[in-house]
């Protein structure tokens, strides 16, 4: 979702670093303030690229993926997030494609792609 939003240069998130997190904080303080949840203020901006490493780790299944896009240069970094959750009961999204274009979509959306096309 970062990545599609608008661009003046080649950067998503303008200013420091230290700028935003601490915007990010302000948020997060006031979120946890009005929903009365304290446990929101351990968010940090870091958490929410484990997150998505853990997610996509677990939706493709394939961790050469996940070293790809957080940059990793060994494979062990990656498979840390093969162990971080443990997903019970077989709950999982499907789609299927009528072209090529929408089963690209789909894979780079994170869906497994399965080979098996019938006539009918």
């Amino acid at each position: 979702m970062i990545g599609r939003l608008p661009r003046k240069g080649s950067r998503v998130f303008n200013g420091s670093l230290q700028s935003i997190d601490a915007l990010f904080g302000r948020y997060r303080r006031s979120i946890a303030g009005e929903s009365g949840n304290p446990g929101l203020r351990s968010i940090h901006f870091h958490t929410l690229r484990h997150w998505h490493a853990t997610m996509l780790c677990h939706r493709t299944k394939y961790v050469l993926l996940v070293k790809s896009r957080l940059g990793h240069k060994r494979i062990d970094n990656a498979l840390l997030y093969t162990q971080l959750i443990i997903f019970e009961g077989d709950g999982y999204h499907s789609a299927k494609a009528k072209t090529v274009e929408e089963a690209s979509r789909l894979v780079e959306a994170g869906f497994e792609c399965v080979r098996e096309f019938n006539e009918n």
